[in-house]
């Protein structure tokens, strides 16, 4: 199916909130705060330590660095380990917000998502009034990393699941699964699950001053072999400890598991906020065979272009040979234009949030005396109109005499004009509402399609007034 506005209302946090640590790798005190955010935003870093205040969206675009957590990159600007923030929102169903950061690096507090979601339920959730996206898997996608045999894929279902499966090859953790078939358990079964390694990748990261802010609090570590009484002395040091044990499942003491397969469900974190990066919600389900932050980021990045491509290449598939929904008397008798201003010539699809029209564009049109002599081309500006009047025909309809209204302009942003509409074109045109339609107030997505490609995009928001 593709990209569809539900009717689900987006969501962001009714107040600002903060938090207190250090960076997990950096090991420096870090101050985080989510602050609300506007509808169709998106999820959003903010450095507030740097001059100017740079912000880095939450985008797969912006990856850089994988190895020890998802780095994201704007403009010389970093956020390191971005994956445990993202997926608390995500996993509270959060759409738009705002994340304030005075160091590179969000605390990592116990190593998981579960003071995320405090501080934000402490903050609290509001909807917004604009509906949200969803990406509708109808075909499996997937990406697999021949190198590590790491694979991912997505699947058709009807809500947002992901599964993983993991096999670290050692005796101590073995072969592990994870599902999420609800985001709403995320809370429950999914949030606590912290930040693990292995004992020969903690003995690399400390030799190389990776790992100034673990201790035995935030990070589940298993051993996988022998410990040297010199390594022992090293952790000691490092995790600030007098004493230093094994526990009989193979895991430094002062922790205890949350759940037996905690290491698959901190994988299953993992996914949900690296694939957060791609900026739309997706209905289908996940499953991640030996995920890492490399292969889910390349895994996001690939849905966000298929999205970004349907976005634009979305043609309305109609069939223009078929009897309209509406055709140009009965458009006439709803819309007040007429010619030569009447830019819509028949409509095929009409719901409670979207419209498809339809306009054969002519040599008869009057604008091509002008526009231009010898080389005539549409005006982009009515190429907009006509989008305009085909959103009309859809808040009109909410009105029991539409023939008493006029529609009235109120602006036009992210106005893009892809290529040209000459003589002989069939212009198709559809116009989803970004939100709900208050007080003849509409906000809609307007799209215009010529030859089966897009020729024009633009935000529309227009107004309807009850002539006196």
């Amino acid at each position: 199916m593709g990209i569809v506005n539900t009717e689900i209302n987006q969501k962001t946090i009714k107040e600002a909130v903060s938090l207190n640590g250090v960076g997990l790798h950096t090991g420096k005190d870090v101050t985080l705060t989510f602050k609300p955010s506007e509808a169709n935003s998106g999820i959003a870093f903010k450095r507030v330590d740097l001059e100017g205040e740079p912000i880095i969206e939450a985008d797969a675009n912006y990856v850089t660095n994988t190895q020890r957590g998802t780095r994201l990159e704007k403009n010389g600007v970093a956020i390191q380990t971005s994956e445990h923030v993202l997926a608390a929102l995500i996993g509270l169903d959060i759409d738009n917000v705002i994340i304030e950061l005075n160091a590179s690096e969000p605390p990592i507090l116990d190593g998981s998502s579960k003071f995320f979601v405090e501080a934000i339920e402490k903050a609290g959730v509001t909807e917004l009034d604009a509906f949200r996206e969803e990406y509708v898997v109808s075909d499996v996608i997937s990406y697999a990393d021949e190198e590590t045999g790491s694979e991912i894929l997505v699947m058709p279902a009807k809500e947002y699941q992901v599964t993983t499966m993991v096999d670290f090859g050692t005796k101590v953790l073995g072969t592990q699964n994870a599902t999420l078939n609800h985001i709403a358990d995320f809370k429950k079964d999914i949030a606590d699950s912290r930040t693990f390694s292995f004992l020969h990748e903690l003995e690399m990261l400390l030799e190389h001053g990776l790992i100034k802010g673990g201790d035995l609090n935030n990070a589940i570590v298993y051993v996988d072999k022998a410990i040297s009484p010199n390594t022992m002395e090293k952790l000691k040091v490092a995790f600030k400890k007098d004493a230093i044990a094994i526990k009989p499942n193979g895991i430094l003491d002062n922790l205890t598991l949350h759940h037996p397969n905690e290491a698959a469900r901190h994988k299953l974190l993992d996914v949900l906020g690296d694939l957060a990066l791609i900026g739309t919600r997706i209905r289908g389900k996940v499953i991640a065979n030996k995920p890492g932050h490399y292969i889910n980021t390349q895994f996001a990045k690939k849905i966000s272009k298929l999205i970004k491509n349907e976005r634009r290449n979305n043609v309305p598939n109609i069939d223009l040979g078929q009897p309209p929904l509406m055709d140009v008397t009965q458009i006439m008798a709803m819309l007040p234009h007429r010619q030569p201003f009447l830019l819509l010539d028949k409509v095929f699809e009409l719901s409670d949030n979207h419209v498809v029209g339809m306009k054969n564009v002519t040599m008869n049109e009057e604008f091509f005396k002008g526009h231009f002599p010898g080389a005539p081309v549409m005006p982009g500006v009515l190429i907009c109109e006509a989008m305009a009047q085909t959103g009309g025909i859809l808040v009109l309809s909410t009105v029991p005499d539409p023939e008493n209204y006029l529609t009235f302009f109120m602006k036009m942003d992210n106005v893009k004009f892809k290529q040209k509409v000459v003589p002989g074109d069939t212009l198709i045109f559809k116009c989803t509402l970004i939100s709900p339609i208050r007080r003849g107030i509409c906000h809609m997505q307007g799209y215009a399609y010529a030859n089966g490609k897009l020729c024009a995009e633009a935000e529309l928001m227009a107004q309807i007034s009850k002539v006196k």
